[in-house]
């Protein structure tokens, strides 16, 4: 919850900061393989069932949301901006969504998302974290390539946290290194867009 809280500030902030690269240029990286974080074997979990403690119950509920929150902000922002860079990793979302989902139901615990509809969260803190990146990232490309950086900045947060402080089932280990360095991944896509973005403002 902290991270949100702090993502919040940060999204207020840049959003006063930067409103230019209004453009549907396609900026995504020609060498970004995102085969590297989408690919399903990546993310297949360990197959024995471990002890598992509430913490990591919580977590995975708290990822499950968090990865839906990504691929719903992406899936916006590729059909806004026909932008390469959230049309690709958007389905890379939808596939790190699916990896949680199966750690989910081996461990039968209750999906916390009730509906795929896009934009609609269980939790008000991503509902309104949601609202917001997506104001934010409607001013222009830019903003919204800033609101997938902090989105993947938030992941790769939240899935150190855990396996650092939280996590000793080794599946939930694996899943989340997995998820994480798809998260690495993406948030180096978004950094070269956004300087690539930036180059197009200077030469403007």
């Amino acid at each position: 919850m902290k991270n949100l809280f702090m993502l919040f500030v940060g999204l207020i902030i840049s959003g006063l900061i930067f409103t230019g690269c209004n453009t549907n240029n396609d900026l995504v990286d020609p060498e970004y393989n995102l085969s590297k974080s989408n690919s399903s074997s990546n993310l297949t979990e360990d197959g024995g069932v471990f002890p598992i403690t509430q913490d990591e119950i919580d977590g995975l509920i708290h990822m499950r949301i968090e990865e839906k929150l990504a691929r719903d902000v992406y899936t916006v922002f590729g059909a806004a901006y026909n932008s390469q860079v959230f049309l690709n990793i958007k389905v890379s979302e939808q596939s790190h969504m699916n990896a949680v989902k199966r750690m989910l139901d081996k461990y039968s615990i209750p999906d916390p998302i009730i509906t795929d509809e896009v934009g609609v969260f269980p939790d008000p803190a991503f509902q309104a974290l949601y609202d917001q990146m997506i104001v934010q990232g409607s001013v222009s490309l830019y903003e919204a390539l800033l609101v997938g950086k902090a989105i993947e900045e938030l992941d790769i947060a939240d899935l150190d946290y855990q396996l650092t402080n939280v996590v000793t089932n080794p599946g939930i280990i694996k899943l989340y290194t997995n998820l994480k360095a798809g998260s690495v991944s993406h948030l180096a896509a978004f950094n070269r867009n956004l300087v690539g973005c930036l180059n197009i403002l200077a030469n403007d």
